[in-house]
Formats: C-alpha cells, sequence, structure tokens
C-alpha cells in the first residue's frame, strides 16, 4: 500500500505548484479584462506606455504572486514553502521570456516586466510563508 504513495505525493506537488501558477494567471488576466472593458487601459492590440498603468498592474500582480503562492503551499503535501519557491522559479522564468519578449516588441517601458520578472521570487516566497502558518 505505501508504494502508491510517491507516485501520489509527486502528482499532489506538481497540481499544486501549476494550481498556484493557474490562479495567478486567471486572477491577473481577469483583472486586466475588466480594466481593458472599462477602458482603463487601451486596447489589448496597443501597447501600453502608461508608467501610471504599467505601476497599476504591478501592483495588483504582486499580490497575486502572493496568492499563488499561499494557495501552492497551502495545497503542497508537504514542505510549503519549498513548493511556493518552486512556483517562484516558473513564474520568474515566464516573466524573464515576457520581458524580453515586450522589450524587443515595444509593448510598453522596459522596467514593467523587469521588475515584474524581478518580484516573481519575493511574492511567492512571502506567499508561502504565509500558506505554512499552522491554523489553530
Amino acid at each position: 500500500m505505501n508504494e502508491t504513495v510517491p507516485g501520489r505525493n509527486l502528482l499532489r506537488s506538481t497540481g499544486a505548484v501549476f494550481l498556484g501558477i493557474f490562479v495567478v494567471f486567471v486572477l491577473s488576466l481577469g483583472t486586466d479584462q475588466v480594466l481593458h472593458v472599462l477602458k482603463i487601459y487601451p486596447p489589448w492590440n496597443e501597447a501600453m506606455w502608461d508608467n501610471r498603468l504599467n505601476a497599476l498592474a504591478l501592483s495588483y500582480r504582486i499580490v497575486y504572486g502572493v496568492v499563488g503562492g499561499f494557495v501552492t503551499a497551502k495545497c503542497a503535501p508537504r514542505n510549503p514553502l519549498r513548493h511556493a519557491l518552486i512556483m517562484g522559479w516558473i513564474g520568474f522564468g515566464l516573466s524573464v521570456a515576457g520581458a524580453i519578449g515586450g522589450i524587443v516588441m515595444k509593448m510598453g517601458p522596459a522596467w514593467y516586466p523587469i521588475v515584474l520578472a524581478l518580484t516573481a521570487l519575493p511574492c511567492a516566497w512571502a506567499g508561502g510563508r504565509l500558506g505554512s502558518k499552522r491554523s489553530n
């Protein structure tokens, strides 16, 4: 009976990490869509050069990164902070790829995707720390 536990834990670990990433994507893109519909953001096919709008996007993405780390930690079968940091490293890699593409394609100011990449790990760590705390 114990032979199935490692496979089950690997599946739960992978699921926890990808659930955290999914939560960050859904919350981020959902908020983006609402702001596009409200015409606060320019249409999707236009670059967003306004530093205030980019700062707004960064602010909620930071919060959502913490939420993703929290969800990952809460769903992890063990070592919740390690799982959240794995999610953070994946987010960092995706953010670096997005930064390179965004800068090359001139989709907005370069500082925004760079700071987004630099905040991926600290946000995941903060969420992982919050998610690691035991509830009494």
